[in-house]
């Protein structure tokens, strides 16, 4: 069954969940035509974070159903509006998380959209005009050009897609706390999942020391040698957590899973900082004494504005810096995500959208 919105009249074919078991079943529904300040996307590929399934099984209790998930989009431009100058028919182009924002308040204008107070993602958002936004699970997109960046021509369109989602993730943070272009820092990475082998891959990029700090001993010869990560510690060893005691400048944090942040930052140096990007659905514990003793910050993190999106994606493309991936067929949209729950995915599925006729 088609779902319209006035205006919206090209008819797409995509994939949607219609409740909370979070189901995906193809979904017929429409999208907007082509404005001035628009491009429309041809898909090839999407990846699969783990906000689309928290979102497809109303986790947050703040899905719009039907939802098409899909944030992490790379495609080629197949149409392009008569205000844009950035972008021709043929390019190779992603979108990431956002759709919208009021383009007026002080974060707009300083490129730091992801902070507008009106900031709409590209699905499961109410887009300019009042539409539902519907994301990358589908065959075509219809975006406004200034949320859209360039795919470097060196980086493949399937690994490069969840960088629009994950890269940025980790990239915004680490550029916000100078490790970005200045090398030579103890870098400590908790987690090595989807954001956390992103985050080894920056970091010995950018020249720093980097550490992976997990919970899982079988992750230290995935940080190590396939990674290149410089050590490992398992934190549920407090030999290892007490002998690197103040010895890290900086950490991100990628776990989503409750955690205490007091071990973490005793690894900090005396002024380090810890960054957090992943979003526990319970609330840290975060005791006092290593904050005060070690004059410590914990700052949050959510993805980033455009300009550091497009800058993110060029140092990718100079470092060829991609994502670890599993490519599947939209028919295997839902095994994916069982396996995506069960933490069951080295590091990144995505989704071969354009080579699948899908049998919608």
């Amino acid at each position: 069954m088609a779902q319209t919105t006035p205006n919206h009249t090209q008819k797409v074919y995509g994939w949607a969940a219609h409740d909370s078991s979070g189901k995906i079943t193809p979904y017929i529904f429409t999208r907007r035509e082509n404005g001035i300040n628009d491009v429309t996307i041809r898909i090839l590929y999407c990846g699969i974070c783990h906000t689309d399934l928290h979102q497809a099984r109303n986790d947050w209790g703040i899905t719009m159903y039907p939802i098409v998930p899909g944030h992490e989009i790379t495609g080629v431009i197949t149409k392009v509006g008569s205000n844009v100058k950035r972008f021709k028919e043929g390019d190779r182009v992603g979108v990431g998380c956002l759709a919208a924002s009021c383009l007026e308040c002080e974060f707009c204008i300083n490129s730091q959209e992801n902070y507008c107070d009106q900031m709409q993602f590209s699905y499961n958002g109410i887009f300019w005009d009042g539409s539902i936004t519907y994301g990358g699970y589908s065959k075509m997109l219809v975006a406004d050009h200034r949320y859209v960046v360039h795919i470097p021509g060196n980086l493949p369109m399937d690994a490069a897609a969840p960088l629009l989602c994950a890269g940025i993730t980790i990239f915004s943070p680490m550029k916000e706390n100078n490790m970005v272009g200045s090398p030579g820092k103890k870098m400590g990475i908790v987690g090595l999942g989807g954001l956390g082998h992103v985050a080894v891959k920056f970091g010995k990029a950018f020249g720093h020391h980097v550490t992976v700090i997990s919970t899982s001993p079988s992750k230290e010869n995935e940080a190590k040698l396939r990674l290149g990560a410089d050590n490992f510690l398992l934190s549920t060893n407090a030999e290892q957590m007490q002998a690197a005691r103040r010895t890290l400048d900086f950490i991100i944090d990628t776990v989503s899973g409750h955690h205490s942040l007091g071990p973490i930052l005793e690894l900090l140096k005396v002024n380090g900082t810890l960054a957090v990007v992943g979003a526990p659905d319970k609330p840290f514990e975060m005791p006092s004494f290593p904050l005060i003793f070690g004059k410590r910050t914990v700052k949050g993190s959510i993805i980033g504005g455009m300009a550091d999106t497009q800058e993110m994606m060029d140092v990718c493309g100079k470092h060829n810096i991609t994502c670890d991936i599993e490519i599947i067929t939209p028919d295997q949209i839902n095994e994916a995500m069982e396996r995506l729950a069960n933490n069951d995915v080295r590091y990144r599925f995505v989704i071969d959208i354009a080579t699948n006729s899908s049998n919608i």
